[in-house]
């Protein structure tokens, strides 16, 4: 498009200079305003030297006692009475079966394979030659 001015025209709202007093007002007011509270804050939590949830914590940490280590045919036979229920297993969930330390069960390495890949990834699963059920394979290799 090509082509020359020819008038020139400016346009301003009536009340143009009414409306740009009370945008600056409005900006120049401060954006937080602090009060006076007429009756103070009743709820004032003071410091506690001991949480009621860490109480409760050492309370049951007493009763169970430090874990000991048992003889070892007598948690690998733990172990075994586990994996009959579930193929997968968290540590975790063995210390808790086993009320074993970890790193005493993580010793007890030659029964146990550790998932690192898949859908049952950082799970204890027993080795092929102490399972006593067949794996889905086996089962479909036999039907066929």
């Amino acid at each position: 498009m090509e082509g020359m001015v020819v008038q020139r025209a400016e346009c301003k709202p009536e009340n143009y200079m009414k409306l740009k007093k009370l945008q600056i007002a409005e900006s120049t007011k401060p954006q937080r305003l602090s009060q006076q509270l007429e009756k103070a804050v009743a709820n004032i939590y003071k410091p506690v030297a001991n949480h009621v949830v860490n109480l409760e914590f050492e309370k049951k940490k007493k009763r169970e006692g430090r874990m000991v280590r048992a003889e070892r045919q007598v948690v690998l036979d733990m172990l075994f009475s586990a994996f009959e229920r579930h193929q997968y297993y968290n540590i975790k969930d063995l210390v808790d079966i086993t009320k074993q330390p970890v790193t005493y069960l993580k010793e007890i390495r030659e029964i146990g394979l550790y998932n690192t890949m898949g859908a049952h990834k950082s799970t204890w699963e027993l080795k092929p030659e102490y399972r006593h059920y067949s794996s889905e394979e086996e089962v479909d290799m036999n039907v066929d």
